[in-house]
C-alpha cells in the first residue's frame, strides 16, 4: 500500500477536526492524546502545516468527490458518481501535503460497488503514489437486504454482512479492512461476530484489520468511561487490530464528543490520552506478532453472548499455553499470536471481558500451564512488566483486572 503511514506500528486515528480547534495549541493537544491520524480532514494548508509539524496524518476528504452509502439509495450508481476522468482531472490539481497520508474515497459502500471500488484502487494507488486510498465499511447492524438480486435500495448489497466482506475481499486489492463498529448503540454480541467476521477474513486474505470505535456517545445524557474505552479498544486487539480510530474528537456526529463546540476539552480527552496511553505502551510488543486465532474462554454462562455462534471452552489449550482460564470462571477473550520474525516464538493477548459497560470492576487471577520444561516466558501489560507467579504444580498465575489486558510470550 502507498502510504506515509508506519504500518510497522499500531495506529491511533480519530475523526473530524472542526475549524474551532485547528489552532497551533490545537494540534499540539491532538498529538498529546497519542492521535497519529485524523480522518475527514479538510485540504486545510495551516492545518495541514501544524500536522506535519506535530507528527500528525490526515485522510482528507473533498479530493474526490464524497460518496457515502447511507441508507442503500446510491447503491450501485458509484461509477456515475465518481468517474474515472473526474479522478484524473482531481489528481491534476492535487497539491501534495507531507501531512497527507491518504485519500478518503468513500464511507460504507453497497457491495454493488466493490468492483468499481477495486478500480478505484488501482487508480488511486497510481494518481496519488504518496498516499494510500481510505475507504471504511459498514457493521454488520447494518441492514440486510431482503431485496431481489435485481433490486438495489439495500445498505449492504448482499444477503448476509459474511458475504459484504466476502465480496470486498474478492473486488477490492486493499492490504487492509475498514469498519466501523459502536457497541454502545447495539450489543456486545453482535461486537463479536463482526470482529470474528472481519478477522477471519483478514487471515484468510493477508489484510490488516481497522476498526472505528466511539469516544463520543450517542445519547447527550451519555457518557463513555475510560473502562468503556478500554473494553472497545482491548477487545478489537484480541482479534489482531492494527488500526484504531475514535469518532469523533470534534462535532462530526452524536453527543460528548473529546471537544465541545467551542474547542475546550471534555472529561473525554483525559480519558482517551490514557487509554491510548496504554495502547502505545502495549503497542511495540503487540505489532512483532500476527494474530492467527482469538478464543473465548469461560463464556459459557455469559448471557451477552445469547444467541450467538460463539463458541467457548471452560480453559484453553493452544499446544503452547495449556489449561489457561480465570480462577473465578469470568470469561476472557484470547488472541493468539505467532511472531512475525518466524523465529517460533507465539504469544497471547488476554483481555477480561466481564464488564463491557464498565460498570462493575472486578479483580482476579489468570492460570495456564505450557508445554516442556521451564520455557522461556515473559508477560507485559500496560504498566510494563507482569509477575508470573509459579505453582507449586508447575503452572503460572497472574493478575488481572476487569477490562485489563495481558500479553504472555513464550520461545521454545
Amino acid at each position: 500500500m502507498n502510504t506515509r503511514m508506519d504500518r510497522n506500528k499500531l495506529n491511533i486515528g480519530t475523526y473530524i477536526l472542526r475549524p474551532y480547534a485547528r489552532t497551533e495549541q490545537h494540534v499540539k493537544d491532538l498529538a498529546g492524546c497519542g492521535i497519529d491520524f485524523v480522518v475527514c480532514a479538510d485540504y486545510d494548508l495551516p492545518m495541514l502545516d501544524l500536522f506535519e509539524k506535530y507528527g500528525v496524518g490526515a485522510v482528507v476528504t473533498g479530493i474526490l468527490p464524497h460518496w457515502w452509502g447511507g441508507d442503500g439509495e446510491n447503491a450501485g450508481n458509484l461509477r456515475k458518481a465518481i468517474s474515472r476522468d473526474g479522478i484524473l482531472e482531481a489528481a491534476n490539481k492535487f497539491k501534495d501535503h507531507p501531512a497527507i497520508w491518504g485519500i478518503d474515497i468513500g464511507d460504507e459502500p453497497s457491495a454493488l460497488d466493490f468492483p468499481y471500488y477495486g478500480e478505484l484502487f488501482g487508480i488511486v494507488n497510481t494518481l496519488f503514489p504518496k498516499q494510500f486510498p481510505y475507504l471504511n465499511l459498514y457493521p454488520n447492524y447494518a441492514s440486510v437486504s431482503q431485496n431481489s438480486e435485481d433490486e438495489t435500495t439495500c445498505q449492504l448489497g448482499t444477503k448476509t454482512y459474511d458475504e459484504h466482506i466476502q465480496k470486498y475481499c474478492e473486488n477490492v486489492p486493499a492490504d487492509y479492512l475498514s469498519y466501523d463498529f459502536y457497541v454502545y448503540c447495539t450489543t456486545v454480541r453482535k461486537a463479536y461476530e463482526n470482529l470474528i467476521t472481519v478477522a477471519d477474513a483478514c487471515r484468510r486474505s493477508g489484510r490488516s484489520v481497522w476498526i472505528v470505535l466511539q469516544v463520543n456517545s450517542h445519547v447527550p445524557q451519555g457518557w463513555i468511561s475510560e473502562n468503556m474505552l478500554r473494553f472497545q479498544a482491548y477487545s478489537a486487539m484480541a482479534f489482531g487490530v492494527e488500526a484504531i480510530t475514535w469518532a469523533c474528537y470534534t462535532a462530526g456526529w452524536w453527543y460528548n464528543q473529546v471537544l465541545d463546540e467551542k474547542g475546550e476539552k471534555t472529561v473525554q480527552y483525559d480519558r482517551l490520552r490514557n487509554v491510548n496511553g496504554e495502547i502505545r505502551a502495549m503497542a511495540p510488543l503487540y505489532m512483532k506478532y500476527l494474530s492467527t486465532a482469538t478464543h473465548f474462554v469461560g463464556f459459557d454462562t455469559v448471557a451477552d453472548i445469547d444467541g450467538s455462534s460463539i463458541v467457548s471452552v471452560k480453559s484453553l489449550n493452544t499446544g503452547y499455553f495449556r489449561n489457561l482460564k480465570a480462577d473465578d470462571g469470568l470469561p476472557l477473550v484470547v488472541g493468539e499470536m505467532n511472531s512475525r520474525e518466524g523465529d517460533g516464538s507465539r504469544a497471547l493477548f488476554i483481555f477480561a471481558a466481564d464488564d463491557w459497560k464498565g460498570e462493575n470492576r472486578k479483580h482476579r487471577r489468570v492460570t495456564f500451564e505450557t508445554t516442556g520444561a521451564a520455557p522461556a516466558l515473559s508477560a507485559f501489560c500496560p504498566e510494563g512488566i507482569k509477575q508470573l507467579d509459579r505453582n507449586p504444580d508447575g503452572s503460572y498465575s497472574f493478575d488481572i483486572d476487569s477490562n485489563g489486558c495481558c500479553m504472555i510470550t513464550i520461545r521454545p
